[in-house]
């Protein structure tokens, strides 16, 4: 089925409520520290409907840039009465020294089944900068009843990614709460460091040109945009929308 674009659905109400609570968090985050200007998708992603399965599947992408991000993508999706999905990344601009934000809930009929954020690095020795390194050894939470295992491309990953299913209502708070955290020491990060050099910059491109060749690698993601929108669309939508790579002259 080809996609249908709207502009007029909100999606955030008809989805888990821990995951509109973490559209709201995300954004109000974004909000508070960033200075904030829309960023264009490519015509008709912005909001699509297809099928999957007998299905409707729904998509809304919402997309901010500043001057330290390129782009800030949140997306929220629906199948049906069977599957929710949040899934966010910001995009540092590329001559900022700083890692990728990523975030991602999964929530079927029994409840949320995953729930992942990280700051993975990006620089040559992938590694976080000290100060979110202190930060995050300091301020975040880690005891989760449900620990889940990353996947074999997970090596963008940092040594703080958590990545669980949570196990009631308390630890679906704690984990929203951990995001919080997280988009706190970003944000401030982002304000307090400089633009690096022309040759530094290549660096940190190639960070995130790796990070987004890992996370196309998410068989899974795929297989459901292929089912409902076909091969084609799939590609255009993984390689333009999730996981575009920054122009670079």
């Amino acid at each position: 089925m080809n996609p249908t674009a709207s502009s007029t659905s909100d999606l955030k109400q008809q989805l888990h409520p821990a995951m509109a609570q973490l559209a709201d968090l995300i954004e109000a985050s974004w909000q508070k520290y960033l200075d904030l200007a829309p960023y264009q998708l490519p015509e008709g992603l912005g909001y699509v409907e297809g099928k999957l399965e007998g299905e409707k599947l729904t998509i809304q992408n919402s997309c901010y840039q500043s001057p330290q991000f390129r782009k800030m993508h949140l997306e929220l999706a629906k199948v049906g009465t069977n599957l929710d999905i949040l899934h966010c990344v910001m995009f540092p601009n590329s001559n900022y020294p700083l890692p990728m934000f990523g975030c991602d809930l999964v929530a079927g009929k029994a409840g949320i089944s995953a729930a992942i954020v990280d700051l993975s690095p990006t620089n040559g020795d992938r590694t976080l900068p000290l100060p979110y390194h202190e930060y995050l050894r300091e301020n975040t939470d880690r005891a989760f009843s449900q620990i889940r295992e990353l996947p074999e491309w997970g090596d963008i990953f940092s040594e703080f990614c958590l990545f669980i299913r949570p196990g009631d209502r308390d630890e679906e708070q704690k984990f929203i709460a951990t995001v919080g955290q997280f988009l706190a020491i970003h944000c401030q990060q982002a304000l307090a460091v400089s633009p690096v050099s022309a040759e530094e910059e290549q660096i940190y491109l190639a960070g995130q040109r790796y990070y987004c060749t890992k996370q196309k690698q998410n068989d899974k993601t795929r297989r459901v945009l292929e089912k409902a929108f076909g091969v084609s669309w799939a590609e255009t939508y993984m390689t333009s929308v999730l996981f575009d790579l920054p122009h670079f002259e």
